[in-house]
């Protein structure tokens, strides 16, 4: 029978991803808005700001990754060379391979990206023949040198065992053998075909030429661990024979240690490599990176409030430091922001919510005097200003103003907390934490000079030495400087007073430097403590002798920059929730975050098969006292009576209660002789019931018992 006709008339037209992704979250900004304006305004802002975070992170990846991908540059140039160079069989053997070892770091999730930049960095500057694999999909010898060979060659290789697939596979592309000797065969053709070039044109030097016509092959091992060592040992062995034919380097992607390597590879094979370390930048310290970049920053409108931040953290130390995935966490958080909170269309820069306020309509204004810290704000003015709130045109006016100083804290905020943080991250046990993310933390939650390790950090700051405690304020002046802020410019003028007057101090007289150096030397023995009982009786000691003698100039002025510093940070470093109108631009729902990112997937599906109402919303499956309606679909079924069970199920009483179950929902008389017996439809639906209950992982087969499971899984969900 012809179906040309029928296939004439089939066509499908995929749509760009960036369009299938901007029409998802369109329709999910617009499920559930009361008005579509708002939720157009909502949805465009969250757009650029995604937008922004995207590329923001991009380049931060490259900039955090330029130095180790030039080296990896340079070190491809160079074997490169080295091959085209006279003397190459006395540097290195004529089967010995140059071979990266790219030691990344456990965070396997941020890989891809480095990979992905490594491929297009190498084949605009250093050859065009660079393929990556994947243990995944090399399982077997032939498998990995078929997709080496496909994806160089981009054509067809021929399996000699796939002879079947070869009679069916339409003829629209010729294949090749898989062989190395083929590839070999390929890449003379292409440098043949390379060297000739245009005959008008002028050529270059013999030696740039030279390496120009043989660039060399690169093929890159994503996740070198989860190879098979046989497979890559035969691999190795087999392109040792060729590589006086064909260039080739390899690229070995390595998440633990380089020790890997020695593990997985015998003497014999390893002695065929020319080995170079390259180690990538800590994925902590990328991190670090990237919240200094996204999160402690002004110029970006929306924020996390500190439960979030914690459990974005908390996932990222404990789960998979995937830095792609603590930003996929920040991205979800805004969407979930700007979808449930109306008054997300402030969230945006100053000027363009100063004139979103003057837009917001009469729900909108309700809505923002139902806000807890709007309603803080209410009860302390007074009872004239009160009334006037009432008005929407006073309302939208004092709202534009509290906006403004929203604002205003978050440009003041950051440098802040920058100082508090440099002064404070060179002191002994950290009293305040190590990094600027564990100080944000803090200040997040409460007042952060009524912590006791604020307190403490004072203490010991009231210990430094003139050098260390300079040294220290010159790196606030220089965080403060760049803010353009009227109290941050009054800050500096002050902080650049005090380092005058630290400057007049070294002309002072041989007595008052001696004075500070006896009384600040036992700091640098106070460093070395560990013992924190210690470290207590040192700090009582050193008070009880600054109090018994009198103070020296330099300490005066000391503690003068400490009083400025304190000051600073009662004025600055107050948490947000004490600012007026926070809501619209921070998220507060730590549950939605961890739900999301640490999902519990036995959790999800016990809840499916017990209620599967809520999934299907079919009325006919509704019911009251928690029980699994008998027209639930037939997993539902067998897994409620699978929970009445013990350790060990009888497959045959379990089949009978099924059928009960069954023919109860079919409608038949229940005196009836027909009644619970089991036909074939049923057999086989209960058999299919079982078979996805042993998937999913509830049951087991045993050999405890003949014609019984073993159940796995106990407890509700």
């Amino acid at each position: 029978m012809s179906t040309s006709s029928v296939s004439k008339g089939c066509f499908v037209f995929k749509p760009s991803a960036k369009k299938r992704k901007t029409h998802s979250l369109e329709s999910y900004f617009r499920h559930g808005c009361e008005s579509a304006e708002s939720s157009e305004t909502r949805f465009r802002l969250c757009q650029d700001l995604w937008d922004k975070i995207k590329t923001d992170t991009e380049i931060l990846q490259d900039e955090l990754n330029r130095k180790i991908l030039d080296s990896l540059l340079d070190f491809t140039r160079k074997c490169s060379s080295t091959r085209q160079h006279s003397d190459w069989t006395s540097q290195m053997r004529a089967s010995e391979i140059p071979t990266a070892a790219l030691v990344l770091g456990v965070n396997v999730p941020d890989h891809d990206m480095t990979f992905q930049s490594l491929s297009d960095l190498l084949r605009q500057s250093v050859t065009p023949h660079v393929t990556s694999v994947q243990a995944k999909e090399c399982g077997a010898l032939k498998h990995l040198m078929k997709k080496v060979l496909e994806r160089l060659m981009d054509t067809v290789v021929d399996d000699d065992d796939d002879d079947e697939g070869e009679s069916e596979r339409p003829q629209l592309q010729k294949s090749v053998h898989c062989s190395l000797s083929t590839l070999c065969d390929w890449y003379a053709a292409k440098t043949t075909k390379s060297s000739s070039g245009t005959p008008g044109k002028k050529r270059s030097s013999p030696a740039k030429d030279e390496q120009l016509q043989q660039p060399p092959v690169v093929i890159i091992f994503k996740d070198l661990e989860a190879f098979n060592p046989r497979v890559l040992q035969d691999f190795i062995l087999i392109c040792s024979r060729y590589i006086d034919r064909l260039p080739l380097m390899f690229i070995f992607g390595i998440a633990t240690s380089p020790s890997t390597i020695q593990h997985m590879l015998p003497h014999s094979v390893s002695s065929l490599l020319c080995i170079e370390l390259f180690q990538s930048l800590s994925c902590t310290q990328h991190l670090a990176t990237v919240i200094d970049k996204l999160v402690l920053t002004s110029h970006f409108p929306f924020k996390l409030n500190g439960k979030v931040m914690q459990v974005l953290i908390s996932l990222f130390l404990y789960h998979d430091f995937s830095v792609r995935n603590f930003i996929k966490g920040i991205q979800l958080a805004l969407l979930e922001h700007f979808h449930s909170q109306p008054l997300s269309v402030l969230c945006c820069k100053k000027k363009e919510a100063l004139h979103n306020v003057t837009q917001l309509s009469q729900k909108d204004l309700i809505k923002l005097k139902d806000l807890p810290s709007f309603t803080r704000y209410l009860e302390k003015q007074e009872p004239q200003e009160q009334v006037n709130l009432t008005e929407d045109a006073h309302l939208k006016e004092v709202c534009q103003n509290l906006i403004k100083g929203l604002h205003k804290y978050h440009k003041n905020y950051y440098p802040t907390l920058r100082c508090l943080h440099t002064l404070t991250s060179s002191l002994p046990r950290y009293p305040l934490g190590k990094q600027i993310r564990e100080l944000h933390l803090i200040c997040l939650e409460k007042n952060v000079w009524e912590n006791e390790d604020y307190q403490s950090a004072m203490k010991l700051l009231k210990m430094l030495a003139k050098d260390e405690l300079i040294a220290s304020l010159q790196r606030c002046l220089e965080i403060l400087q760049p803010v353009k802020s009227k109290k941050m410019k009054k800050a500096c003028v002050q902080l650049e007073e005090l380092l005058a007057k630290f400057k007049q101090l070294d002309t002072a007289a041989e007595m008052t430097d001696n004075a500070d150096d006896s009384f600040t030397s036992p700091v640098k023995n106070l460093q070395k403590k560990t013992d924190l009982f210690q470290l207590q009786k040192t700090l009582l000691e050193m008070n009880e002798t600054r109090r018994s003698k009198k103070m020296s100039p330099f300490e005066i002025l000391r503690n003068e920059a400490l009083e400025f510093i304190d000051s600073l940070v009662k004025n600055h470093l107050s948490p947000p929730e004490s600012q007026p109108l926070h809501e619209v631009c921070y998220y507060t729902s730590s549950a939605t975050v961890r739900r999301h990112l640490n999902a519990t997937p036995r959790t999800c599906i016990q809840a499916a098969l017990s209620r599967p109402f809520y999934y299907l919303q079919n009325d006919k499956l509704k019911t009251e006292d928690g029980s699994v309606s008998n027209a639930a679909p037939d997993i539902c079924i067998a897994y409620k009576l699978h929970l009445e069970c013990g350790r060990l199920i009888n497959l045959y009483d379990w089949l009978e209660a099924y059928a009960t179950v069954v023919s109860a929902a079919e409608g038949h008389d229940p005196d009836s002789d027909s009644q619970g017996k089991v036909d074939e439809v049923k057999h086989a639906r209960f058999i299919r019931a079982v078979s996805e209950l042993e998937f999913l992982g509830f049951i087991k087969s045993t050999r405890q018992k003949t014609d019984h499971v073993a159940r796995l899984t106990w407890g509700g969900c």
